[in-house]
C-alpha cells in the first residue's frame, strides 16, 4: 500500500502522547477520587489497581477512528489491475523462411498463424488489434480495427520467404500505432494516452535492416511496451533451395533485450500448445493494466463505524455520550 499525502501520516505520531496523556488523567483522577472519600492510610487497600476494562473501551475506540481518519487523510492506495477499456495491439509474425521449419508441428509458420488467430480472439472487443508480416520486408496485413474477424482472415494469409528485418518490422508496427485514431501522442499528457503493446513473434536473428535493439528504445521513448515470442528449438533445420541443411534457432537473446528494453515480457515456445497458451496468456495481461486505486473512503468509514461503537459503548455502560 502506498500514500498519496504521506506527509499527513506525521498525525500519527500524536497518538502515542495522546494515550500517555490519557493514563495519566487517569491515575490522577484515581488518586484525587481516593483522596477525598478515604482516609490516606486506607488508599492503598480501597483503590483499584486499574479501572475496570470497560472504562477504557469508548477512549480505545475513539483513538483507532483517530488512526483511521489521518490515514484516509493520507490517501491509502492499493494497486489492482482493471480493465482497459481502449488499447491498441499490434500483432507482429515473423515469415521468414526458417519458419517452414518443422521443430514445432505441423510448422512454426502454422503453429504461430493458428496462435496468432487465438490471440486475437482472447483481446476484448474494444481493442484494436493490427497485423505484420516480416521477411526481409515488412508487409500490413491490417491496420488497427475493432474488426477482430478481418484480422483473423489476414493472418490466415501468411505463407513462408525471404529473410530477416525485425527491427524495420517493429519500426513499422510503431508507424500503426502512431497513425491510429486517438494513438499515443508525444505531446499530450501521459493520463490522456490511451495503451498501446506490440506482440512480436520471430524465431530467428535479424539479418537486415535496422537495428533492432535501436528500434526497441524508440518504442521505449514512445511507451509502447513489445511482448516476444521466440519461436522454435535450438535444433531447428530447414532445408533451402540448394539441398543444403541449414539450423535455424530461435534469437531468444535479442528477443529478450527487446522485451526488457520497452518494459514488456518476453517467451519462449518450442512446441504449438505452449505457443497457443502464451498467446492466451498475453490476452489477458494487456487486457487489464495496474493502476492505483484511493482507498480513502474505506478508512474514512471505518473510522465512522469506530466511532458509533464508541458512543454506543459509551452511552450503553456510563449512561454518557463520552
Amino acid at each position: 500500500m502506498s500514500f498519496g499525502e504521506p506527509l499527513l501520516l506525521l498525525g500519527l505520531l500524536l497518538l502515542p502522547a495522546l494515550a500517555y496523556a490519557y493514563v495519566g488523567h487517569e491515575r490522577r483522577t484515581r488518586q484525587r477520587s481516593a483522596e477525598a472519600f478515604v482516609d490516606p492510610a486506607l488508599a492503598a487497600a480501597v483503590m483499584p489497581r486499574r479501572p475496570r476494562w470497560r472504562r477504557h473501551v469508548p477512549v480505545v475506540l475513539q483513538a483507532l477512528a483517530v488512526t483511521a481518519l489521518i490515514l484516509a487523510l493520507a490517501k491509502p492506495q492499493t494497486t489492482k489491475a482493471v480493465p482497459v477499456e481502449q488499447a491498441t495491439v499490434v500483432v507482429v509474425t515473423d515469415r521468414s523462411g526458417s519458419m517452414e521449419a518443422k521443430d514445432v508441428a505441423p510448422s512454426r509458420l502454422v503453429a504461430a498463424r493458428r496462435a496468432a488467430q487465438t490471440f486475437v480472439d482472447t483481446v476484448p472487443e474494444r481493442f484494436r488489434v493490427g497485423a505484420i508480416a516480416f521477411n526481409q520486408q515488412a508487409t500490413v496485413l491490417a491496420s488497427p480495427t475493432r474488426d477482430h474477424d478481418a484480422v483473423r482472415t489476414a493472418l490466415g494469409t501468411v505463407t513462408a520467404a525471404g529473410s530477416t528485418a525485425t527491427g524495420d518490422a517493429l519500426d513499422a508496427a510503431l508507424g500503426l500505432i502512431a497513425r491510429t485514431p486517438g494513438a499515443t501522442d508525444a505531446q499530450a499528457p501521459e493520463a490522456q494516452q490511451p495503451p498501446a503493446a506490440i506482440v512480436l513473434l520471430s524465431d530467428g536473428k535479424s539479418v537486415r535492416g535496422q537495428d533492432v535493439l535501436e528500434v526497441a528504445e524508440k518504442a521505449r521513448r514512445a511507451k509502447v511496451p513489445v511482448y516476444t515470442v521466440a519461436l522454435g528449438t535450438p535444433t531447428g533445420t530447414i532445408t533451402g533451395s540448394d539441398g543444403q541443411v541449414r539450423n535455424v534457432p530461435p534469437d531468444v537473446t535479442t528477443l529478450q533485450q527487446v522485451a526488457e528494453t520497452t518494459g514488456g515480457k518476453a517467451f519462449t515456445s518450442d512446441d504449438a500448445e505452449q505457443l497457443e497458451q502464451v498467446y492466451q496468456r498475453l490476452g489477458s495481461q494487456l487486457a487489464t493494466e495496474n493502476q492505483d486505486v484511493e482507498q480513502s473512503s474505506l478508512f474514512a468509514g471505518g473510522a465512522f463505524v469506530l466511532l458509533l461503537l464508541g458512543a454506543v459503548a459509551s452511552i450503553r455502560w456510563f449512561g454518557r455520550l463520552v
